[in-house]
């Protein structure tokens, strides 16, 4: 899939947009200022938070609550009130930032490349939307002693005469500066994301969490902080949903911090090392392959598909790993191209999986299995929905959707014309809501014809078939064999509660 490069201004105002059209209409309040957060005597609401009104003199708002979460910044008030420090130290390294309008002969002026000049810096350039405008990230001096970046009294012209200079002999003529900025670059991080002490891991309840710049910092260069930061709200968000609508025990959000603190320290030491082959010059040709194959690894940072959480209470051990070797465990799902059986549609398997907080079944057919009432697919189908005591009836609630907490999907190797519809298990074709329809888009084929085989992209086992647990932020939580029942019902019981 290709780079999307969106800057902070337009995702915030699609977040804005979403926020207004959920059904409750919500909006954010501005113009408050978090003093205090308190315990509270309310076992249903156990914070109070107090706030300063700075829209009304001298007017506080309380504000009870199961759970704060603070994304306030590099500066939080919520870190500060938890009594954690970010840790790490600046490379006293200056780097400055813009947008611009510009003329150039440089040919890949559209492309994301980075330029290490014989002796006049590094420069990194990032094509953003509309076809124009084109971000630099422009290598400078090193800061000395306490020397700051403001000290240096920077302006647009400077930053551009370093850019020309790196840039030659190619030309550069700016005709307008959007915005720029200079930085200094600083890698920290909290040592937990959430109020637990290690030691009370396990017997206290996280009920306080940081996410983003409040608990780390990075290298600005391709967006590394707004991304990993999104990455936290979603991995907490999808989380928090889980627990506050009962259908999963409040340890999932031990999970939380556990991931994503283990995440951005590693992202540190990768950013430290980046941005030091980024300001050294190669002496040589592994040198150069080195930061080749680092600038590629740092887009995969980027992208999110980098990560792998480690074994915890929502992520298995991998033992069975070879049944789909290129669908890893602890990362995110990896797409390919199938065929929907209902309309023949080719497809991305990855974009009918929505964002929506579900658990997802992907069940691979082994090469003989069609279907049909005594083959695998259909015995899975059987053992998840057979009676009121099968796993999905315990975990649903009443008068939800059979789909509503996990959705279950299935892949068959056969052509899409050798598939009856009308044979296939039920599961695969629940009837919904108050009419209820048939949903016609759980089951697919591997489109043979077309050259992209899902089986071959993602190393799935022909003969056996393999049956994956998706998490509902799309990363994988275990693959098993199509027949191991009782491994499956012991993974999601511990994750998910009875309806």
């Amino acid at each position: 899939m290709p780079h999307v490069i969106l800057n902070q201004a337009r995702v915030h105002d699609f977040l804005l947009e979403k926020m207004q059209h959920s059904s409750h209409a919500l909006q954010p309040d501005y113009h408050r200022e978090l003093l205090s957060i308190e315990q509270s005597a309310n076992t249903d609401y156990p914070l109070r938070a107090t706030l300063n009104c700075l829209d009304l003199p001298e007017h506080t708002e309380t504000i009870n609550a199961k759970f704060v979460v603070g994304c306030d910044g590099a500066r939080s008030k919520v870190r500060h009130l938890l009594g954690y420090e970010l840790k790490g130290e600046a490379a006293r390294q200056l780097w400055g930032v813009m947008d611009i309008l510009l003329t150039t002969d440089f040919p890949d002026i559209r492309m994301k490349c980075a330029i290490q000049s014989e002796d006049k810096g590094s420069i990194l350039i990032i094509p953003r939307e509309g076809g124009y405008l084109v971000r630099l990230y422009i290598e400078l001096d090193e800061l000395h002693g306490n020397e700051r970046a403001s000290d240096r009294q920077l302006d647009a012209n400077s930053l551009i005469s370093k850019a020309k200079a790196i840039m030659c002999p190619y030309s550069l003529d700016v005709k307008q500066v959007a915005w720029w900025s200079a930085y200094e670059i600083g890698q920290r991080v909290c040592d937990s994301f959430d109020d637990v002490a290690a030691n009370e891991r396990g017997k206290q309840t996280p009920r306080i969490f940081i996410a983003g710049d409040a608990c780390h910092t990075h290298s600005p260069k391709a967006g590394q902080g707004m991304n990993v930061s999104m990455a936290d709200g979603f991995n907490l968000g999808w989380k928090l949903g889980m627990v506050l609508t009962g259908k999963a025990p409040i340890n999932l959000l031990d999970t939380y911090s556990e991931e994503r603190c283990a995440k951005a320290k590693e992202l540190i030491e990768f950013d430290k090392d980046m941005a030091r082959l980024f300001s050294a010059k190669p002496q040589n040709e592994n040198e150069v392959k080195q930061f080749q194959r680092y600038f590629k690894k740092h887009g995969r940072y980027t992208a999110g598909v980098e990560t792998q959480y480690a074994p915890n209470l929502i992520t298995a051990n991998g033992e069975y790993q070879s049944l789909a070797a290129k669908l890893t465990v602890g990362k995110r799902f990896h797409s390919a191209p199938v065929t929907r059986l209902s309309d023949a549609r080719v497809l991305h398997l990855g974009h009918t999986l929505k964002a929506d907080g579900r658990w997802r079944l992907i069940a691979f057919a082994g090469n003989d299995d069609i279907g049909k009432p005594d083959q695998a697919i259909a015995q899975l189908c059987r053992h998840l929905s057979k009676d009121k005591q099968a796993m999905l009836h315990r975990i649903t609630p009443k008068g939800a959707d059979i789909d509503s907490v996990i959705d279950v999907r299935a892949v068959f190797q056969a052509y899409h014309r050798d598939l009856d519809i009308g044979c296939m298990p039920t599961l695969l074709l629940p009837q919904k809501g108050v009419y209820g329809l048939v949903d016609y888009e759980k089951i697919f084929c591997a489109p043979l014809n077309s050259g992209a085989d899902i089986y071959e992209l993602r190393g799935i086992n022909r003969a056996k078939g393999a049956l994956l647990i998706v998490r509902p932020d799309q990363y994988v939580s275990q693959v098993l064999p199509l027949g191991a029942f009782a491994e499956l019902d012991s993974f999601l019981y511990s994750v998910l509660q009875c309806a």
